[in-house]
């Protein structure tokens, strides 16, 4: 990757190396996603990358940041730079930073904005599948999550009701809201995430977590462990996962509330 002070610029196969090369210490359980706005499509002049990301900082420095907010930001030309440090807590969404990986996209994708370029997207889709894989998180609502899904005055996560923004965009994907993403953008991350091989082995954020692997093929996600608690979503088959936690035959592979029946698991680094 091209570096220029802390910043570092590549491509989609470059940010895998560095995935793969580097370790991390802070655990991490959501991937926010968010726009910039400003700067937006038409700053962008194709060999600036630098140049906006080094403007970013400075507006965040104003506003009394310790440096550039997110850890992440991708461009137009579908180049990816890795900004603040994994391992440093940013400053996306108040109330989701502490387990929190921020990524910013560069440009305006509320309605009337900017059209998001074919390479923006699919790097969007792979950074957001890449830090599933290296995380071992399971692509859902709760995992990937959108900045507008939480009120700004209180940090609480009201699935967009509210004091909220429309970031990351009104037409990110089709929308912002939770339907637009489950339909829409969180299935991509899945299939790009099915391709991913090098992080099955041992990725998990803490070494003592075992995980384990979906063998049925549609595996049902619930608040609580058992068939009386709300449905939250449904795994794939072959989608590894982490067990936080084993009660009466269920496993939590989140550090919320998500159970699944452990009958349809099959332990791989126990």
């Amino acid at each position: 990757m091209k570096q220029k002070g802390k910043f570092l610029l590549g491509t989609r196969d470059e940010f895998s190396e560095y995935l793969q090369d580097n370790t991390f210490t802070r655990v991490i359980e959501l991937i926010q996603n968010h726009h910039t706005y400003i700067p937006a499509y038409k700053h962008f002049k194709g060999d600036n990358h630098f140049a906006l990301l080094e403007g970013m900082e400075r507006s965040h420095l104003e506003r009394g940041f310790s440096q550039i907010a997110q850890n992440l930001t991708t461009f137009p030309d579908g180049l990816i730079a890795v900004c603040r440090p994994f391992d440093m807590i940013p400053a996306g969404i108040k109330g989701a930073n502490s387990k929190g990986i921020c990524i910013e996209h560069v440009g305006c994708f509320d309605i009337g904005g900017d059209q998001i370029s074919a390479e923006q997207k699919t790097t969007i889709v792979f950074a957001n599948a890449s830090l599933c894989a290296r995380y071992v998180l399971t692509p859902t609502e709760f995992s990937i999550v959108y900045h507008h899904w939480y009120d700004l005055v209180t940090g609480k996560r009201t699935d967009g009701t509210g004091s909220t923004k429309s970031c990351p965009g009104t037409n990110f994907f089709g929308g912002n809201g939770i339907t637009a993403a489950k339909q829409n953008f969180i299935p991509l991350v899945e299939a790009d995430l099915a391709k991913i091989t090098h992080f099955k082995a041992g990725a998990t954020t803490d070494p003592q977590l075992p995980q384990g692997l979906v063998t049925a093929t549609s595996l049902v996600v619930r608040t609580g462990p058992a068939t009386s608690h709300k449905r939250v979503t449904s795994l794939k088959k072959g989608t590894i996962v982490a067990i936080y936690q084993e009660k009466k035959g269920w496993m939590r592979i989140h550090p919320d509330k998500q159970w699944v029946s452990g009958k349809y698991i099959e332990k791989i680094n126990p």
